[in-house]
């Protein structure tokens, strides 16, 4: 099927005017298309005048929706004769990483993590058809801030809309890496905090830190299988020359994956140090309390064996030199019992 067929205009049924929500709506639902055609690259906003920039064979299309309503979605499923099932799973917005091809499209889901304050996730949604490509995400990403695209998608496009495909592929896992210097940074001052002064708040850190990895764990787990698959399946979609760029995307996902295991396994170690050294605290603690008991006990029992029924006399200073003898003895006692506690470090 041409793709200037499949972009081909189709009939509109009139609408109601926009309602408050959807003029909200339209502030974010956003589309940027690209065609590449003669060696000229065409910028157009309205996807319904592709058709006649595609109408060349040799042209090449990039489109890219930004928050993209159910309606937008489905007339450009309709217009690049897509299937319902990869309509449904962009509307969604709701897969793991993955890849797909259905009908001859490849349907690839890959996240893009971005970490403020906390490691934050966006999916984005790339089919690749026959000569076009199609993202679709929300506003929190922006394919053309990849290193990759800075200097426009025009040329990228002009190798093939698959190497485009390679290029924001290889954008996105790139930026995966800031975040795990962030998250180690972190793991870092917490592996401090834990053995100089272990808290609650440490504790709580941790097991954010903890989430997040496992958070991203999942993100990226899934996203070298989709590379590996995109390398090692034969797929007309992706040129030969162009395969071994994406085993290089593939090495670094196998680096972000092993740095991810690396930082859970210290994490949990982290967290055995933590309960190890509360422990330890409350054992050195209840040494302490211990050693009070005892010299507190002694005396006890001696004031349980005389009584207080002398008090009188020694506050009218009549009380006999014998209650005094006592009274030195038990001190002595105390002192010499505090004396040996605090050698074997029990107060």
């Amino acid at each position: 099927m041409d793709v200037a067929d499949r972009t081909g205009p189709t009939p509109v049924a009139p609408q109601a005017p926009p309602s408050a929500s959807d003029e909200e709506r339209s502030d974010t639902d956003r589309v940027r298309v690209l065609v590449w055609t003669g060696g000229q690259t065409l910028e157009i906003d309205d996807p319904a005048e592709a058709h006649k920039a595609l109408a060349d064979p040799g042209a090449r299309a990039w489109i890219d929706l930004v928050d993209p309503s159910p309606e937008r979605i489905e007339r450009i499923a309709q217009k690049l004769e897509l299937h319902p099932l990869i309509a449904e799973d962009i509307l969604e917005r709701n897969q793991r990483a993955k890849v797909e091809e259905i009908d001859g499209d490849l349907h690839i889901v890959i996240f893009d993590l971005r970490f403020d304050g906390e490691v934050k996730l966006t999916e984005v949604d790339i089919v690749l058809g026959e000569r076009f490509l199609l993202t679709s995400h929300d506003s929190a990403f922006e394919p053309l801030s990849l290193p990759q695209l800075r200097g426009g998608a025009a040329p990228l496009l002009g190798r093939g809309h698959d190497y485009l495909l390679y290029a924001i592929l290889d954008g996105i896992v790139d930026g995966y890496f800031p975040v795990l210097d962030e998250l180690s940074e972190d793991l870092d001052s917490l592996e401090d905090a834990v053995i100089e002064t272990p808290t609650s708040y440490t504790l709580q850190r941790l097991f954010t830190l903890k989430r997040e990895l496992m958070a991203l764990r999942r993100a990226t787990s899934p996203a070298r299988e989709v590379l590996n698959q995109l390398t090692n399946r034969e797929s007309h979609r992706i040129r030969p020359e162009h395969v071994l760029y994406f085993r290089d995307v593939y090495d670094h996902l196998i680096r972000v994956a092993d740095e991810v295991d690396n930082d859970r396994e210290l994490v949990a170690g982290t967290l055995d140090v933590y309960l190890s050294t509360v422990n330890n605290n409350l054992s050195a603690i209840m040494k302490r309390l211990t050693g009070v008991t005892v010299i507190l006990a002694g005396i006890g029992a001696v004031a349980g064996i005389f009584g207080m029924s002398e008090a009188g006399a020694v506050f009218d200073g009549a009380e006999h030199p014998g209650f005094w003898l006592v009274t030195a003895l038990v001190v002595v006692a105390a002192a010499l019992v505090t004396f040996a506690l605090r050698r074997v470090d029990w107060i």
